[in-house]
């Protein structure tokens, strides 16, 4: 089991030499990989649901959030060999033709680095900017998702859905990877992991205990099309929750070490840890010392796994 990060992405103290010290000190020290979100504008009136309830305030680091794909662009050209992912891409701000030619070329420049998370969205203010009706969004998803692979595979492509038609063309480029990137879900509802287990590769929940895991992971793998490899699971884990009061100190890096215990008993190939909402990082200084401060939970995967191989 492998530790992957969340990028210097939220608030306005993130700018390019803490991003850049952050991702070329995690891929020096072992993280496999580097995490992005999606999030557009900070409504000062919230009536969506956050954090699974109703006009919440949302956590004040949204105020200011760098592009997701321009993000994992420029750490791209930042790094060389660590796995770039989205988790996630709302699927509602985006269209297939446009979607496709990004990642398509995201996985190009960074040499087959790409894994390409999507997901429903819970802002209805931010979906009202793209002109989306946000009760459609997992069906629109659904389709999103598989007009962006009729973009990757061969050419001629032409598509014709509910929400999206592509007439017969030409769409390059093509991903390195083939058939496509991983395509990875965050999904929990019971028609999400039925779309998961339809159209993804990889499950990315944040919580659960062990047997929950396993278990929505065996009805994933009875609903999988014929021949296709089972859901691969990485999860997540937050040092501080977007929910958790500021100031509280959250979740800490010994309760992600706990995280891990849970990850390596249900299977999970990588766990990815949320900084952009612990309140230790309010500088670009810290995050640029982030990744030598969380090296300690790469020596406890190392543990845990070298334990568990050995029982």
């Amino acid at each position: 089991m492998r530790i992957g990060l969340t990028l210097p992405q939220l608030g306005e103290h993130v700018d390019v030499g803490a991003v850049r010290e952050f991702a070329t000190s995690a891929e020096e020290l072992g993280f496999a990989s580097l995490w992005v979100q999606e999030h557009l504008f900070y409504p000062e009136q919230n009536e969506s649901i956050y954090g699974g309830r109703h006009t919440t305030s949302v956590h004040p680091a949204y105020r200011s959030v760098l592009g997701a794909t321009e993000l994992m662009a420029y750490v791209a050209a930042c790094t060389r060999t660590v796995m770039i992912g989205s988790s996630i891409l709302v699927a509602g701000y985006h269209r297939p033709i446009e979607l496709a030619q990004r990642l398509s070329t995201l996985d190009v420049l960074s040499g087959g680095r790409l894994v390409a998370g999507l997901g429903a969205g819970w802002s209805d203010e931010e979906h009202g900017q793209m002109d989306v009706d946000p009760r459609t969004r997992g069906r629109r998803m659904s389709e999103l998702v598989q007009a962006v692979q009729a973009c990757w595979g061969p050419d001629p492509v032409q598509f014709d859905g509910e929400f999206f038609t592509i007439p017969r063309s030409v769409v390059r480029p093509k991903p390195v990877q083939q058939p496509h990137p991983p395509l990875l879900s965050g999904l929990r509802s019971a028609t999400g992991l039925a779309r998961t287990a339809a159209l993804f590769d990889i499950w990315n929940p944040s919580s659960g205990t062990p047997e929950a895991l396993l278990d929505q992971l065996a009805t994933m793998a009875g609903m999988r099309p014929d021949g296709a490899d089972p859901v691969r699971l990485f999860l997540r884990s937050y040092l501080q929750r977007p929910t958790d009061a500021v100031g509280s100190g959250g979740h800490g890096i010994e309760g992600v070490q706990g995280d891990l215990r849970t990850a390596l008993a249900a299977g999970a190939e990588q766990l990815i840890v949320e900084l952009n909402f612990w309140d230790e990082m309010d500088s670009a200084a810290h995050w640029a010392e982030a990744p030598s401060r969380l090296a300690v939970l790469l020596e406890t995967a190392a543990e845990l796994t070298t334990s568990k191989a050995s029982a």
